[in-house]
């Protein structure tokens, strides 16, 4: 797969919870931290995501915001 996207994180899925129209796919990371995203589940089907498969999250934002309080 070549995509112009540079922040490519490589895991393993977790878990794929789905809900009504979108799901949470949760992936491992190779340093052992966790990172969700929220797809549709049209999409989950799609790309046959399943527990314990290799996937690659790509993160495409023009920004990133953190709260606290």
């Amino acid at each position: 797969m070549k995509i112009s996207a540079r922040n490519q994180i490589a895991g393993t899925v977790l878990s794929v919870t789905k809900g009504a129209t979108t799901s949470h796919v949760k992936l491992k990371l190779t340093g052992g931290e966790t990172i969700t995203a929220s797809i549709t589940n049209e999409a989950v089907d799609e790309l046959g995501l399943k527990e314990g498969m290799k996937a690659t999250a790509i993160v495409k934002a023009s920004d990133v915001m953190i709260g606290v309080g």
